[in-house]
């Protein structure tokens, strides 16, 4: 097979689907899986069978290409970009597409294009529950404000509020994990409380990362959550003890470039174009880990003690160990190497499809939509 290559081991993938599918009945909400880790079509549609009513997006491309694939209900789960606001009323005529919002001039915006377009669009409030990238301060007078605003404007359907715990990546440990995780709850439901007390409705509360749900248990006052990379996994997540090695569904295989003698380290095709730059957070992936562990073997789950990819350029990747001798005589030119990517998500997105693998097969390529 040419390299590099993403494969994607369906059988893992349909476990971790059918698991959070499950876990999300357990606790009584609705998953909208964001399909932003994957932009698959047929992945989405496993995510369907498994019960997803709806789906969240990052952009508008993939609101679009999945609409035209039956999804109508689509969370695009990103602050409302007003250069795109022709694109939103010209989905929202045709689906139910959900949009959010920090801002009163961003609110007054998508208002002012629903009523001249003649639809009601609707519209999420994005809270900071603690990550502190984007989303009004539940605590602020404010807040409560824009969301009163946001109840009764005249082209809008209020749907409620929506957090992202993107924090929950920072965790160093369980307890963290966890602490995070209820950080993210509660914040949510003590808001909505606040909300409904001052009369403002609030029809529903969406959370989601994949790091909390695995430490969430009890989500009393939450009605939906949109994890996403759960369907994929990654090392960040190995690392944060949030799956196991096994439970990752994608690979890249990669061939050996190079391996000049006495170097400690050897070249493969699988650069910054393949894997992506991202080191994740923190330090919590050890000594030489880098950009990805390596598999042992072709297939199977358990990962090289010792050599991983420490570094890339555009399209070459560096493979070494702590020890020169780590990676001597292991790796000669023309071999095959798997590499696990730190992050699925945005490896995913430097391809065009996935090598499919069922019992140790290729059996399908699927398209990854990956268009701007």
């Amino acid at each position: 097979m040419p390299t590099p290559a993403l494969m994607l081991d369906r059988a893992i993938l349909e476990h971790n689907i059918s698991a959070m599918a499950a876990k999300a009945r357990r606790l009584g909400v609705h998953l909208r899986p964001h399909v932003k880790t994957h932009k698959c079509l047929e992945v989405a549609r496993l995510q369907r069978d498994a019960g997803a009513a709806g789906i969240t997006v990052a952009t508008m491309v993939e609101a679009r290409d999945f609409a035209a694939d039956g999804w109508d209900d689509i969370t695009w789960a990103f602050p409302l970009v007003p250069s795109r606001l022709g694109e939103v009323v010209d989905l929202a005529r045709r689906i139910t597409l959900r949009v959010l919002v920090d801002s009163e001039v961003a609110a007054e915006r998508l208002a002012a294009a629903a009523r001249e377009a003649g639809l009601t669009i609707h519209v999420w409030l994005e809270v900071d529950c603690g990550y502190h990238r984007s989303g009004v301060d539940p605590a602020a007078e404010a807040s409560v404000a824009l969301a009163r605003w946001l109840d009764t404007a005249e082209g809008l359907a209020f749907d409620g509020i929506l957090t992202h715990a993107g924090h929950a990546y920072h965790a160093r440990d369980r307890a963290e994990l966890v602490r995070i995780a209820a950080q993210e709850r509660d914040a949510m439901v003590g808001f909505a409380g606040r909300l409904r007390a001052a009369g403002v409705r609030v029809p529903s509360v969406s959370i989601g990362s994949t790091p909390s749900m695995a430490a969430h248990e009890v989500l009393t006052g939450i009605d939906e959550v949109r994890p996403g990379n759960y369907a994929f996994y990654d090392y960040m997540q190995v690392s944060a003890g949030v799956c196991r090695p096994e439970d990752v569904a994608v690979s890249v295989l990669a061939s050996v470039v190079s391996h000049q003698p006495g170097a400690g380290q050897v070249i493969v095709d699988a650069g910054a174009l393949a894997m992506s730059k991202d080191l994740g957070h923190g330090d919590a992936y050890g000594p030489g880990r880098g950009l990805g562990p390596l598999y042992q073997g072709l297939t199977g789950a358990a990962l090289d003690p010792t050599a991983s990819l420490v570094n890339v350029s555009q399209e070459h990747g560096f493979v070494a160990g702590p020890r020169p001798s780590d990676v001597e005589g292991r790796f000669p030119v023309g071999a095959p190497v798997r590499i696990m990517p730190n992050h699925s998500c945005l490896t995913a997105a430097l391809f065009d499809e996935y090598h499919v693998v069922e019992g140790g097969a290729v059996t399908q390529h699927w398209k990854i939509l990956r268009g701007r």
